[in-house]
């Protein structure tokens, strides 16, 4: 992982350390209820994913943290449009559809379509994919790390035409 991302990773882990600390109250119960609303509204990611574009935006916290490029449903494959949240990851996964592709940092968000990296980089940028989102393998490492640190519960993968 790039220097830059990993200082950019922990950055991101003081902000959610320091938001769950307000989390345990300060004795007051007002300040605390109003606290907790407010805690419950931030440390979230959201994955945009515009298929027009081929590319996925991360904001954590509303804001706007990553820009990448994608491989969605290439001709006669159909990436889903909706909010979604993850339902499992994997570090490794083999597709048992496509020939036990490999599909490394794998965030499965409906069924059997999953955000993870590629090895096919060139093809970034472009439908290409049976229908996952496909990223470059530094960036799928670095979402994958994110949405273990804030929770599957707390991630939404938005797919936009």
């Amino acid at each position: 992982m790039h220097t830059a991302i990993s200082a950019k990773l922990i950055s991101i882990a003081a902000a959610v350390t320091a938001g769950a600390a307000l989390l345990f109250g300060t004795g007051n119960g007002v300040a605390d209820a109003a606290n907790g609303a407010a805690n419950r509204a931030a440390n979230q990611i959201v994955a945009r994913i515009s298929l027009s574009q081929q590319t996925m935006e991360v904001l954590v916290d509303g804001r706007p943290t990553f820009a990448w490029k994608v491989s969605t449903g290439g001709k006669g494959h159909v990436t889903p449009i909706g909010s979604f949240k993850p339902t499992r990851m994997h570090q490794m996964w083999y597709s048992r559809k496509y020939d036990n592709a490999p599909m490394p940092h794998s965030v499965f968000f409906k069924g059997g379509y999953a955000v993870h990296a590629t090895n096919f980089v060139r093809r970034l940028g472009q439908p290409a994919s049976h229908g996952c989102v496909r990223l470059h393998p530094d960036n799928a490492a670095d979402f994958y790390q994110l949405v273990e640190m804030f929770g599957p519960t707390n991630t939404r993968i938005v797919i936009v035409k």
